[in-house]
């Protein structure tokens, strides 16, 4: 999926005036089910049929309604439309229900489209965290750490950025911190998965501020 030209020219725009600092943190509690929350867009990095959408679950860290994602495809994602974030960070709750193939939850920033942008991800399948760009539709990992992601479990996975540093925490506890720049420009943030990973988001928030949320 390409971003229009009116919201390329809204992110130049964003970039060049001063940034007030905003926190923001969406638990999909006012979402319809069955659908994508108002203010998102999906779709998938190479090929595939995602299928995001807010269903009931009652073990939500804020109940009743979490983000699911049970199509498949080679990177499914969903960003949050109307944030164009250059430094701060992003975090989400998550849970790995399932997957043959894989079975992972992520989140992305400086979102370009679907072919350019930051992700991180932790897999329940491989137990690990790692941390890549994507340019051209192509994913390059910059670094990854072996940690526990037991299945039908809610883990917290954050981010904090700002120019080319880059810290991913997982449950708390930092686990990659890298230097990066691949990707410069400030971008939408978002969540992500894998293949037929069957995964559900809750407490997705993002803001200016690395030090808060």
């Amino acid at each position: 999926m390409k971003i229009p030209l009116a919201a390329n020219m809204a992110m130049a725009v964003a970039a060049a005036l001063p940034v007030a600092a905003i926190a923001e943190t969406e638990n999909f509690d006012r979402a319809a089910a069955g659908s994508l929350p108002a203010g998102w867009i999906s779709g998938v990095t190479g090929r595939g049929t995602p299928k995001w959408q807010v269903i009931a679950d009652p073990t939500a860290p804020s109940a009743p309604h979490v983000l699911n994602q049970s199509g498949s495809g080679t990177f499914p994602w969903a960003v949050k439309q109307g944030v164009v974030l250059a430094d701060g960070y992003v975090e989400t709750r998550f849970k790995s229900i399932s997957g043959k193939e894989d079975q992972a939850g992520g989140v992305v920033w400086r979102w370009q489209g679907t072919n350019t942008y930051y992700v991180a991800r932790a897999n329940a399948n491989e137990d690990n965290v790692s941390l890549y760009y994507t340019t051209g539709g192509s994913r390059t990992t910059i670094k990854y750490v072996n940690a526990p992601v037991p299945r039908n479990v809610w883990h917290t996975l954050r981010v904090e950025f700002n120019g080319s540093s880059i810290r991913v925490i997982f449950n708390g506890k930092t686990c990659i911190e890298a230097d990066d720049t691949h990707i410069r420009e400030p971008g939408a943030v978002g969540l992500w998965t894998k293949a037929d990973s069957v995964t559900s988001f809750d407490d997705f928030s993002f803001g200016t501020k690395s030090e808060g949320k």
